[in-house]
């Protein structure tokens, strides 16, 4: 029986841990800055922060609007209401009014 023996350089055992840290240098390198790593989701987190901020004054601007609807629904309609209403979509003011306009 025959046997073929090689002696092993230096350069043959760098081969594997050479491929590995390729391997890890690639997956670390996309953890930082790939799609799904570091720096995206510290740029969600200011989205989302900019779009809770957007959303908070969407709802209170929303609270407002219901509060005015909820005064020309009542059973009884207050009297400054609809001419608040009526003046706005007219442009109609009175002599003795002062108009600011914004």
């Amino acid at each position: 029986m025959r046997t073929i023996q090689k002696r092993q350089t230096h350069l043959g055992r760098l081969i594997v841990p050479a491929i590995t840290a390729s391997f890890l240098a690639y997956f670390a390198v996309h953890a930082q800055s790939g799609q799904y790593g570091l720096q995206a989701k510290a740029k969600l987190a200011r989205e989302l922060a900019e779009r809770s901020a957007e959303f908070a004054e969407l709802t209170r601007r929303r609270e407002h609007l219901e509060k005015r609807v909820q005064l020309l629904h009542d059973g009884t309609l207050e009297r400054d209401m609809i001419d608040e209403q009526a003046r706005s979509a007219l442009n109609l003011v009175t002599e003795d009014e002062i108009v600011i306009l914004r």
